[in-house]
């Protein structure tokens, strides 16, 4: 609180100046936080072995069905299967241990790439940017529900959300919807045109390949205009065939689809739907990739967009029913400086109604787990348990569980049985470290004018100086911000 002092808005203001900051060099020395490409090449590699593996193993029809079921089973739950089975050929068992390596691989980056965004909120002078780059990472959601996504969800945020968090709004989209981790996540990769060129060799053999409307409805309903923007059916549907062809590179086999570097994004011509396309009231006649890239700038600068972020900017820092002046303000920045985000950020700290009612925001389990480790100035490790109070807490990283990303409301934070799960884990923090703390001395440091008669007769009566550290990251005003 001596940081910020009597100015927070200008505390906030500065923190806009200069880029966003990477992940602390020590971070990244510690762990392994690898390209998305890398990544997803290792575990292209580890799907291909498994199924040539498979393929020799049909030699053995009944082994092979018993060994692949129970592969699905260890895949399923990240457990080794053993078994008769697995052992009764050499091509069964390679295909079991191969499967498992799958999340061998991707289970440890996952810790890495979240003990990094851990250490980074903690440790950062400029935890507004921290705080954005979570909003962002939200708004834009994937979730590693989906296994492949285990390994890449904290690279898209490092490669695509980072990088653009200071910049212009357009080219944030761009990035994130180009990238390997979304595609993948909305299979869009999968999305062929009805006429493209491979849609035709495909029917001639009599197969039918479909187009995938899920990146183009995502993009409309929660990345850009919204739900209630008006767009219909037929606009995700053309917008999809814009779409198609945004894929990776790589590839089983040989011939055209064999092509490009192997987890990169890749523009496959074979697979783009041919011809001019209407998206929400305008025409793209653009060949290619470039039809795509109209139509996300275009959508990036619509009036219904700014609406939109100005009210997800103002539910998730300002109140659960966003105040329309505050909406307002912002939407107005964002149109008159065409999507540049520094300037959005500006009209949301200038607002007046951010600062009238203070602890209007429940904090969500990361908020929680975040505001401990720098109040008390915790570290950040590199063993699993580090990040275990998040699933702990019930907000597992990159795990929303849906496209639309992880709850921006307090109902749906505060229920009773969420409760007990902090008071527990501010009881187990305080066992480990409350002896060596002043207690009554960080209330004052860690919630300012919040500090309420209160929790501070509450603290004055505690048994220890840990069961008073309880009481403080267990008091109202410290659960909200």
């Amino acid at each position: 609180m001596a940081v910020i002092g009597a100015d927070g808005p200008g505390w906030l203001t500065a923190q806009l100046h200069g880029p966003a900051p990477a992940l602390q060099a020590a971070a990244l020395q510690a762990t392994k936080l690898r390209p998305t490409a890398d990544i997803l090449s290792d575990a292209y590699a580890i799907r291909q072995q498994v199924q040539s593996l498979r393929r020799a193993a049909a030699e053995h029809p009944a082994v092979a069905a018993a060994g692949a079921a129970g592969a699905a089973a260890g895949a399923g739950h990240g457990v080794a299967v053993a078994g008769s089975a697995a052992a009764a050929t050499p091509d069964t068992g390679a295909a079991l241990a191969s499967v498992m390596r799958l999340p061998q691989l991707l289970r440890p980056i996952y810790i890495a790439e979240v003990q990094a965004r851990l250490r980074n909120a903690v440790l950062t002078e400029r935890p507004l940017v921290e705080r954005l780059v979570y909003f962002w990472s939200n708004h834009f959601a994937v979730s590693i529900d989906k296994q492949v996504l285990l390994g890449v969800a904290g690279s898209m945020e490092r490669e695509a959300i980072r990088p653009h968090v200071l910049g212009n709004f357009r080219e944030l989209l761009l990035a994130v919807e180009q990238h390997p981790a979304m595609l993948l996540y909305l299979d869009n990769q999968r999305s062929v045109g009805p006429s493209s060129e491979l849609a035709q060799r495909a029917a001639r053999r009599e197969r039918t390949l479909g187009l995938n409307e899920n990146l183009a409805r995502e993009i409309l309903e929660l990345h850009t205009l919204g739900v209630d923007a008006g767009y219909t059916q037929a606009d995700v549907t053309s917008f999809a065939k814009v779409l198609t062809g945004w894929s990776l590179g790589g590839g089983e086999g040989a011939g055209p689809l064999q092509a490009g570097n192997t987890g990169e994004f890749l523009f496959r011509p074979l697979l783009h739907e041919p011809g001019t396309q209407a998206v929400f009231g305008r025409h793209y006649a653009q060949p290619g990739q470039a039809q795509g890239r109209a139509a996300l700038s275009d959508l990036a600068l619509s009036s219904a967009t700014a609406r939109h972020i100005a009210t997800k900017l103002a539910r998730h820092f300002i109140a659960d029913d966003p105040p329309p002046a505050a909406v307002a303000r912002i939407a107005r920045a964002f149109e008159k400086s065409d999507g540049d985000l520094p300037q959005v950020y500006r009209a949301l700290i200038a607002s007046p109604e951010a600062w009238q009612a203070p602890l209007a925001k429940y904090k969500t389990p990361q908020d929680y787990l975040v505001s401990i480790h720098r109040g008390l100035t915790l570290p950040v490790d590199d063993k699993p348990r580090s990040i275990a109070g998040f699933d702990v807490l019930g907000q597992r990283q990159f795990a929303p569980g849906s496209p639309a990303g992880w709850p921006d409301r307090s109902d749906d934070w505060d229920g009773a049985s969420a409760l007990m799960r902090r008071i527990e884990f501010a009881d187990a923090v305080a066992q480990r470290v409350g002896g060596s703390r002043a207690v009554v001395e960080l209330g004052p440091q860690l919630l300012g004018a919040n500090y309420s008669d209160a929790t501070r007769t509450s603290l004055s009566h505690a048994a220890s100086d840990a069961q008073a550290l309880t009481l403080l990251l267990s008091a109202p005003e410290f659960l909200r911000r």
